[in-house]
């Protein structure tokens, strides 16, 4: 591959990657306005994902011209990202556990609807990448994770409408904590494993 055509590729990937920044920056901007009425502790985590996303979608548009040191030390920022976020979710779930709160169903699943959609718009112009660094492997992972979690808040929104409690949010809560744990891990893995494919 030609010096033009690296160039080629690496201006269609931050064109992506840029597309998908911003994207997050809106939904978890959405997430957090949507969560504060909403007393919901679903959406507040899901907006806390979305903001620890954009984060790394940033990192990855500054790693793609840096070398591959450079750009596994932000993939292992990334997943100790994600991993202090779960903690601090996981903490919040607990809290309103004790606490008490009241969930609006009906904004929990107007928000996973549009957030979904926008997951898959995500999904869609990463997968479009060819050849994936250890940062756009963790990008696409991180918009994999959100749209299942999309998915758990539209179930936990029905619940809620359906017995008025809070716990099916609590649980979603906590399931998107664990779903980050497990993307957190996964990207330090495929960091601690693209050091010894590089030599």
């Amino acid at each position: 591959m030609g010096s033009e055509d690296l160039k080629i590729e690496t201006s269609d990937e931050r064109r992506t990657l840029q597309i998908v920044l911003w994207l997050n920056i809106l939904i978890a901007i959405g997430f957090f306005v949507t969560g504060w009425f909403g007393d919901s502790n679903a959406l507040l985590a899901n907006g806390l994902d979305n903001s620890s996303d954009a984060i790394v979608y940033g990192l990855s548009l500054l790693a793609l011209t840096r070398s591959q040191i450079w750009k596994r030390n932000a993939a292992r920022l990334s997943g100790g990202m994600l991993l202090v976020f779960a903690v601090g979710v996981a903490g919040d779930a607990i809290r309103r556990y004790f606490e008490g709160s009241e969930p609006l169903g009906l904004i929990m699943l107007a928000m996973a609807a549009i957030a979904g959609v926008v997951n898959l718009i995500c999904l869609w112009l990463l997968k479009k990448i060819e050849k994936k660094d250890v940062n756009l492997r963790a990008a696409t992972t991180f918009s994999f994770n959100d749209f299942i979690s999309n998915g758990g808040i539209i179930l936990a929104g029905v619940i809620v409408l359906w017995t008025g409690s809070n716990w099916p949010d609590l649980l979603v809560g906590l399931g998107v904590a664990a779903i980050a744990v497990y993307g957190g891990i996964d990207i330090l893995r495929d960091a601690h494993a693209d050091k010894h494919q590089s030599g």
